[in-house]
């Protein structure tokens, strides 16, 4: 089992959603980032209080809430 020592969640903060570090960036964000910013270098120029444990942390915790299911595509 994973320990998310860099997740936090606090009721009072983001609405309770899942955060980095305490920080007002939830995991959430940090997906929507990295779809956005492939290249690690700008990830991190956009978001510098970000470490590389953080992402892992973060990819860990997402990838833990879904489901072993098959989802068929549309075949182009």
């Amino acid at each position: 089992m994973t320990t998310f020592d860099r997740i936090t969640i606090d009721p009072n903060k983001m609405n309770g959603q899942a955060c980095i570090r305490g920080m007002r960036l939830t995991v959430r964000r940090v997906l929507e980032a990295l779809a956005t910013y492939p290249n690690r270098d700008d990830l991190r120029r956009e978001y510098p209080e970000l470490e590389d444990e953080d992402i892992c942390q973060a990819l860990a915790y997402a990838a833990g809430y879904l489901e072993d299911r098959v989802i068929e595509l549309a075949v182009r």
